[in-house]
């Protein structure tokens, strides 16, 4: 069998890193968008006798993992055994030990070759590269994880109302807040098994299971939808209207109608409030633009008035675009730049406002964690940049080149308004209320979010 090690050193204490381990959603916060894989079925916990079932897909291939968890000692020590999957074999133990005021965690793998005999083609170099690969991602979202606990994790556990909880942003968030160690309270538009900790909404017909509301501590507001994949026909634009401000409308009247509201409303939005405005520096003070996609925004912004009017602080987050191999615009762009046919998009001057998965997920926490937050709050990094940088760096992550640009013509023919608003056109957004708040943004530049993303080191030549 082959082995491999390595070792992390975390400013936390052996309980604490432990105790993150045991929580749900730890799978899923360490495994990397980039890995393609999903868990599908899971039976108890990290101890003994637990497993977990997950779909791995390489390509066009897809394949069935299952391990079982073993030699759990609390607090010290748990194990993760193939009992089905792609490898020979595989033993991943994860052993805690107390470094000072800090902790160790040690990481062994033993594997085997896949394909039986004929594994021996496959160099053990190749897997262990892809093991550097992933444990530098883990330790990497690991350290950060804590460290934000240890900022925003005094005071009793979340109980967290999560609207678009199976949705790009709202899975990870809901992870982050497990991990924790808060509750997440889904809404869901089938109605919940009887005893289930969800709770049951229409948006369309406005019914909503309010009194499920009474004793969250908050909610988000992540679920519409999606603005891209199609063109804006006049159907499809009523449809984006629509999806937004009836489910805040919805989300907002339930919580006016409580004697008792949750405290605060994080209520998704978007950086299109802002409008196209070249290179003008925008901050949450700065007017609305114009057009299709400010107009949506503004509306959407305003269906939270009811809660408003409650007493609930409403934190409205325009988002920009988000980064994650694992969908969105990133995730959509991925296969063009890696076969080599990436460029730039019209004259590359646009302004893109982005902000790295992890910081958005951080910065919700941080708007349910700091009291006196409240109206709009731009979720973007501080260092927004135009479209031919933006192209020109996930090329050089990537290591591809993006010397094929799409004309302007090319995209208004192919998706019309859709491609005008979310493609040539851009804002320049700058995140001050967060700063000033005191948020800490772990990605603030482009590059290091991407390479973190995407598990791309600078010396990386895949």
């Amino acid at each position: 069998m082959h082995e491999y090690r390595t070792a992390c050193s975390l400013d936390a204490t052996p309980e604490e890193v432990f105790s993150w381990h045991m929580r749900p959603g730890a799978l899923e916060r360490l495994t990397p968008d980039w890995a393609d894989a999903t868990v599908v079925e899971r039976t108890g916990t990290i101890q003994d006798g637990g497993r977990v079932v997950l779909r791995l897909r390489r390509g066009p291939a897809s394949f069935r993992w299952v391990l079982k968890h073993t030699a759990f000692e609390d607090g010290v020590l748990f194990r993760d055994e193939q009992v089905e999957g792609p490898f020979g074999a595989w033993v991943h133990t994860h052993r805690f030990t107390a470094q000072g005021s800090g902790c160790l965690i040690e990481d062994e793998v033993r594997w085997e070759a896949p394909l039986g005999a004929a594994g021996s083609l496959f160099p053990a170099s190749l897997i262990e590269n892809e093991l550097d690969r992933l444990f530098r991602f883990r330790h990497a979202r690991l350290r950060n994880d804590l460290a934000r606990q240890s900022r925003y994790g005094n005071g009793p556990a979340l109980r967290v109302g999560v609207t678009g909880s199976s949705g790009l942003l709202g899975r990870a968030l809901t992870h982050l807040l497990t991990t924790q160690g808060h509750q997440v309270v889904p809404f869901l538009r089938t109605r919940p098994p009887k005893g289930a900790e969800a709770a049951f909404w229409n948006p369309h017909t406005g019914e909503i299971d309010a009194h499920l509301l009474e004793g969250l501590d908050a909610i988000v507001h992540l679920a519409g939808e999606s603005i891209a994949g199609s063109r804006w026909t006049p159907e499809r634009k009523h449809r984006i209207l629509e999806s937004r401000v009836q489910g805040t409308e919805c989300i907002s009247r339930a919580m006016a109608s409580l004697s008792t509201p949750p405290p605060v409303l994080v209520s998704a939005s978007a950086v299109g409030y802002y409008g196209d405005r070249g290179n003008e520096i925008l901050d949450e003070s700065a007017s609305p633009g114009k057009g299709f996609l400010a107009k949506v925004v503004r509306e959407w912004e305003g269906a939270t008035l009811s809660a408003e009017r409650a007493g609930v602080r409403v934190v409205k987050l325009r988002l920009g675009m988000i980064l994650s191999a694992d969908g969105g615009a990133l995730g959509k762009m991925l296969l063009p730049f890696k076969v080599g046919v990436g460029g730039r998009l019209g004259s590359g001057r646009q302004y893109v406002s982005w902000i790295d998965m992890d910081d958005a997920v951080g910065l919700i926490l941080h708007a349910i964690r700091t009291p006196d937050l409240s109206g709009p709050l731009n979720a973007t990094a501080p260092y927004a940049v135009p479209n031919a940088t933006f192209t020109s760096t996930l090329g050089r992550v990537l290591h591809r080149p993006t010397m094929i640009p799409v004309p302007g013509f090319a995209v208004k023919t192919m998706f019309g308004e859709m491609g005008i608003a979310l493609l040539l056109e851009g804002c320049r957004v700058h995140p001050s209320k967060a700063e000033k708040t005191g948020f800490m943004f772990l990605y603030p530049a482009l590059e290091e979010s991407l390479r973190f993303q995407l598990g791309k080191d600078e010396d990386s030549t895949d």
